[in-house]
């Protein structure tokens, strides 16, 4: 993962117009608005791998917190209304001219997507059946994109094409400011997301042995969308619905370390997300240049084989990890089939009193039952 996420970093930096040699990078960023290099560089791409990096990492952990909290591994925000609550946010105020300071521009995305994942909750009765709460997310995903389409109409073509653009999740022209929008948000954030990790494993029990374990599940799984739409809103109102990240990021960290839990999944599907994002950023530059793709086609292209092969095959390997071994165990005093026989013939010998044999005569001999007995 490092390697691959290092050589996508360098290939960010470098390739486009105009190519930057690797080794040129750093000089490039020293000089800063001097040279056509270093302008390039530190204003466009290095603000947009910081962008694709925070975007994976929020996507990827939101994601791996909502698989938990409602025991579905295709519990994505795309799937929960979420994302297409957070895009409905953001499309509305553009569309109806309506001016937002840059500081509240992520509130509009906010209440949006916890619009969406409340009333999948609601609707799901707050989660008790996962299949219930996929299902019901998946029609108000629906709904809610049937609104956005209806604000497209309204809009003129200069909207549409920029609403077009930000529904398929785009990196393209972002700044400085952008990145710099998103630390308020996350700084709440992950500190919710660190307190909310122990829970998240008491959940996957179950609601009824979560209650026994004193953990009240309908509220636990309300604060865990709290912070999957903290993560993610802000993420959506930068650079728009980045798909699948959040399907793909979690699996791969199950994949890898099958046998941890919700606490060390969390830091590694985060990384996973960051480096997925990243990847898909670089075909989105250059695969059809001069023309930029979406970042957010390629994810999808990208997240959605990918992350069911790995949760068949991770079903596949859980499943062969819990098979018996076929035939009798082996122990270091023979077969363990063996060893049963082999006590019982030691202890238990034909002349032991109590044992049935001609030497036993502590049990006193068979008779007939008379009535008086029955009586």
């Amino acid at each position: 993962m490092v390697v691959l996420l290092a050589v996508s970093s360098v290939c960010a930096l470098s390739l486009g117009t105009p190519n930057v040699p690797p080794y040129r990078l750093v000089a490039a960023v020293m000089d800063g608005d001097t040279t056509l290099a270093g302008i390039v560089v530190s204003e466009l791409r290095v603000p947009r791998l910081l962008l694709a990096l925070v975007a994976g990492a929020c996507l990827g952990a939101a994601g791996l917190v909502l698989q938990e909290a409602l025991r579905n591994p295709l519990a994505v925000p795309e799937m929960l209304g979420v994302s297409s609550g957070a895009a409905l946010g953001v499309a509305a105020p553009l569309v109806l001219t309506l001016s937002l300071p840059a500081a509240v521009q992520p509130l509009p995305a906010i209440g949006g997507a916890a619009l969406g994942g409340g009333l999948t909750l609601l609707v799901a009765g707050l989660g008790r059946s996962p299949s219930a709460v996929l299902l019901t997310g998946a029609a108000v995903a629906a709904a809610l994109q049937a609104a956005l389409l209806v604000l497209m109409v309204m809009a003129d073509q200069l909207d549409l094409q920029l609403i077009y653009r930000y529904l398929l999740g785009s990196l393209s022209a972002r700044t400085w400011d952008d990145v710099t929008g998103l630390w308020p948000w996350l700084f709440v954030a992950v500190p919710a997301l660190v307190l909310c990790a122990p829970v998240l494993s008491v959940l996957r029990l179950g609601d009824e042995d979560a209650e026994a374990l004193g953990v009240r599940a309908q509220r636990a799984r309300l604060a865990a969308l709290a912070i999957a739409v903290v993560l993610i809103a802000p993420v959506t109102a930068v650079c728009g619905p980045v798909a699948w990240v959040g399907f793909l990021a979690p699996h791969l960290s199950r994949w890898f370390d099958p046998g941890a839990g919700a606490v060390r999944w969390l830091p590694w599907s985060a990384a996973w997300g960051a480096v997925v994002v990243v990847v898909a950023d670089v075909p989105a530059r250059l695969a059809l240049a001069p023309v930029e793709t979406p970042a957010g086609a390629w994810t999808a292209l990208l997240g959605v084989p990918t992350g069911v092969a790995l949760m068949r095959s991770g079903g596949r390997r859980r499943a062969v990890r819990r098979e018996p071994l076929p035939g009798p165990r082996k122990t270091a005093s023979g077969p363990a089939d063996e060893v049963p026989h082999a006590r019982a013939s030691h202890h238990l010998r034909r002349d032991d009193p109590g044992c049935g044999g001609p030497g036993d005569t502590s049990s006193p001999p068979l008779r007939k039952t008379s009535a008086e007995d029955v009586r």
